[in-house]
């Protein structure tokens, strides 16, 4: 009865997963393609194909096909904490979707490992969740990788803003000349401050806005500055130079810092990998030995304990090199 249930368990796994690949890359039916022929053909015209994806200020709660994952979004209120790292992240995703992803992939890992590895249950049930955390962590590395290129081109914004303004631009047209002079993520975010400004926003609140999608001590620090020089007064342009300077030289210090801690890192990494590669020989050398700890519960105890300490000890180690600038 067991092995039919996880078989059953193994199919809908896989039948949820083609679903998504074929909801993936199937997004319109005929219906679809009939009503856009109904509303009429400003629709087609401006959703051609290979169009740039311009960031909107008004935008609107996108549907999804899977009325599970947008339930569980609803019932445990999901959706405002998940869109704020899709948007971190710059991706256009609904937060069912997200969702949706962790479950096909939580499932999919634990039946995978459940029936065809040579492992423990509760190994089985460690590898489902590592599985189903994938799509988050894809999206997390994701927020990073932007945030960084976003630090990374923001002093030269900073500058940009204080000579545009030197020369006698204002400080919201200096936002929006950002849009045509800068690359990705720094232009789309200033792109969206400025037309939210524009809208009637006040500049205030949409600097406040900023600072929320783009989660920097940078951009805390520039809209601290423009804030309190709209209620004190002050020259802005020279403010907004010293700051550009100041973080130069946090990121080289964060630089150096790296260089440093390196070598930590690379000995936090090799420790914590040399009991994996000793139980990789010993399974090829002697196998019946390894076997204990698989197939004997006092075997099962201490694999999972020698797991967990390891792990514990790798997070140890990590905090020890990290240093924050």
């Amino acid at each position: 009865m067991g092995s039919i249930i996880l078989v059953a368990f193994l199919i809908w796994a896989v039948a949820m997963a083609a679903w998504f690949l074929v909801s993936k890359y199937v997004k319109s039916s005929d219906i679809d393609r009939v009503k856009a022929r109904l509303l009429g053909n400003v629709k087609s015209k401006t959703a051609r194909k290979g169009a740039p994806d311009q960031p909107a200020v008004i935008t609107k709660v996108e549907s999804t096909k899977n009325q599970f994952a947008q339930q569980l979004v609803e019932k445990y209120r999901l959706g405002p904490k998940i869109g704020e790292l899709l948007e971190q992240a710059g991706m256009s995703w609904p937060a069912a979707r997200l969702v949706h992803l962790t479950i096909v992939a939580l499932g999919s890992g634990l039946a995978i490992s459940w029936l065809f590895l040579p492992i423990p249950k509760w190994a089985a049930l460690l590898v489902g969740l590592a599985s189903g955390a994938g799509p988050f962590v894809y999206v997390w590395k994701k927020r990073k990788a932007r945030l960084h290129k976003f630090e990374e081109i923001f002093p030269d914004t900073l500058e940009f803003v204080s000579r545009s303004m030197r020369a006698g631009h204002a400080f919201s047209v200096s936002l929006e000349m950002i849009h045509r002079e800068f690359p990705e993520p720094v232009a789309a975010e200033f792109r969206r401050t400025f037309e939210e400004h524009n809208l009637g926003l006040p500049i205030d609140v949409a600097l406040q806005k900023l600072s929320k999608r783009v989660p920097s001590l940078d951009v805390q620090f520039f809209v601290s500055a423009v804030m309190l020089q709209k209620r004190t007064g002050g020259n802005l342009a020279e403010i907004l130079d010293k700051l550009a300077y100041v973080i130069r030289e946090r990121f080289k210090l964060r630089g150096r810092i790296r260089a440093v801690s390196a070598h930590g890192k690379m000995t936090a990494t090799a420790l914590s990998l040399i009991p994996v590669a000793v139980a990789v020989l010993m399974f090829y050398t002697n196998p019946d030995y390894v076997k204990f700890f698989f197939e004997d519960e006092v075997g099962n105890i201490m694999l999972a304990s020698a797991v967990g300490l390891q792990l514990i000890g790798y997070a140890i180690m990590q905090q020890i090199v990290k240093i924050e600038v």
